[in-house]
């Protein structure tokens, strides 16, 4: 009685190899854009949450607030935003909050991933615009 070993033969690995190698093909394209979609919906929804939370501080002050950190305790009680947006990078982007005067301010929002998403730009109107390959400005296309 001769005695087989039994295992897997080299082809049969090659093609399981070549099988999930196949669905990561497939699968990793989708994640990478759903994440994409994510972050820019997530810095619309920030953009729009700075907008929001500078039109309250003028109400108050009479003045829109010269940086991001002026929107947070303890130069504001209670705070509109979340010290980490107030820091400038929440959730792969960048926000840069410039004062341009008293009754004007510009905001832009630019990607720091690998995987970049759209650049958006917004003032004091609220507008939002957006660019998909550099940083954006007012006279880009308005995305709401």
């Amino acid at each position: 009685m001769r005695n087989r070993n039994r295992g897997f033969t080299l082809i049969e690995i090659m093609i399981v190899v070549a099988v999930v190698l196949i669905i990561l093909a497939i699968a990793v394209p989708s994640f990478l854009r759903s994440r994409v979609v994510a972050n820019e919906s997530a810095a619309l929804a920030n953009c729009r949450t700075i907008s929001n939370a500078t039109q309250l501080y003028t109400i108050n002050r009479d003045t829109y607030p010269s940086r991001l950190p002026d929107l947070i305790e303890p130069a504001s009680s209670p705070p509109y935003i979340d010290p980490e947006l107030a820091s400038g990078k929440k959730q792969g982007y960048q926000y840069t909050y410039n004062l341009v005067n008293a009754d004007h301010f510009t905001l832009t929002a630019n990607p720091t991933t690998v995987v970049k998403g759209r650049y958006f730009y917004m003032d004091e109107t609220g507008v939002v615009h957006a660019n998909a390959n550099r940083q954006a400005n007012i006279n880009d296309p308005i995305v709401f």
